[in-house]
C-alpha cells in the first residue's frame, strides 16, 4: 500500500484517507444517510440512524478499545523483571525507540516538542537503558502532511539529554512512517554491530512495528532478532459500567487502535 502511494504521488493525502476511513466520519455521513431517507424509506431510515448513533457510542467506549486491542492487534506481554535482567549489557544489543508524534509547536516551552505518546515512547526507552546499560536508538522524521520544521529524532536528542539526562546513541530522522522507521533502522544499526534489538513502542502499534522490522531486515537480508518491549499497557481487571460509556479518551484510543487495524489491514 505504501509503494501504490508513492507510485500515485500522493502519500501526503495518507492521513485525510486516514481521517476519512475512521471514526467519526464514516459513522457520521451514514447518519446523514439515514436521515435523507427518512421522509422517503422511514424504516431504513431510522435503521441507519439507530446503527450510526450505536457505532458513535462504542467508538467513544474503552470497552471496545479493549476488545479490538485483543484481536486483531493481539500485543505482547510487557518485559518481566528476568527478561530485563537478562538484557543487562548483553552484547550487540541495542534499544530501538520509535516516534509517536510531534507538536511543531509547544507554546509552554517555546520550541518544537514529542507528542505525549512519543515522550512516554522516549521515557520508557530511557527507562530500560538505565535498568540495562544498553545503548539507545531514536527512530521518526516528519509524517505525510506535517508542518516542516524539526523532526522527532532531532526533538528527542534534546528531550533525553535535558529533561532525562541519557543520550541517545543513534538517531534516524528521515522515516516518514512505520515501514520507513524500519528500513532505515535496520539501516543504520546493522553497519554498527547490532545484532538484537529490543524494540519499544505502544502496545497497539506492536504488531505492525514488528512486521514492518521483520520485512526490513528479510529484504536487507540481515540476521538480526527483535525482542518486543510494549509499553502503555492496560490491566486486565474486569469491565465496569464506566468502560461502556464514551468519554473524549474512550474516542481517542479506539481510533488509535482502528487506525492500527486498518494499517495491518493494507499491510502498511
Amino acid at each position: 500500500m505504501n509503494e501504490l502511494f508513492l507510485a500515485l504521488g500522493i502519500e501526503s493525502w495518507k492521513p485525510v484517507l486516514a481521517a476519512l476511513l475512521l471514526p467519526p466520519v464514516p459513522l457520521l455521513l451514514l447518519a446523514l444517510v439515514g436521515a435523507r431517507l427518512l421522509p422517503r424509506r422511514r424504516a431504513l431510515g431510522w435503521l441507519l440512524l439507530l446503527l450510526a448513533l450505536g457505532g458513535l457510542w462504542l467508538s467513544g467506549t474503552g470497552a471496545v478499545r479493549s476488545g479490538l486491542l485483543r484481536w486483531p492487534l493481539m500485543p505482547p506481554p510487557a518485559l518481566g523483571e528476568a527478561q530485563i535482567a537478562a538484557l543487562k549489557r548483553a552484547p550487540h544489543t541495542a534499544i530501538v525507540v520509535l516516534g509517536g508524534g510531534r507538536r511543531s509547536f509547544a507554546p509552554e516551552y517555546g520550541t518544537a516538542m514529542l507528542h505525549p505518546r512519543g515522550i512516554e515512547r522516549l521515557r520508557y526507552g530511557l527507562w530500560l537503558a538505565r535498568q540495562t546499560a544498553l545503548p539507545v536508538a531514536f527512530s521518526g522524521g516528519l509524517t505525510p502532511g506535517s508542518e516542516p520544521g524539526a523532526s522527532e529524532a532531532e526533538i528527542a536528542t534534546r528531550v533525553a539529554e535535558r529533561d532525562f539526562g541519557r543520550p541517545l546513541r543513534w538517531t534516524e530522522a528521515e522515516s516518514r512512517d512505520t515501514r520507513e522507521n524500519a528500513i532505515r533502522t535496520v539501516a543504520l544499526l546493522h553497519p554498527q554491530g547490532v545484532e538484537h534489538i529490543v524494540l519499544v513502542t505502544h502496545d497497539y502499534h506492536m504488531r505492525r512495528a514488528l512486521r514492518n522490522f521483520d520485512r526490513a531486515l528479510a529484504t536487507a537480508g540481515v540476521a538480526m532478532r527483535v525482542t518486543p518491549a510494549p509499553m502503555g499497557l492496560g490491566d486486565d481487571a474486569p469491565l465496569t459500567l464506566l468502560d461502556w460509556l464514551p468519554s473524549l479518551s474512550g474516542f481517542e484510543q479506539t481510533r488509535l487502535v482502528l487506525h492500527e487495524s486498518l494499517g495491518l489491514l493494507v499491510g502498511a
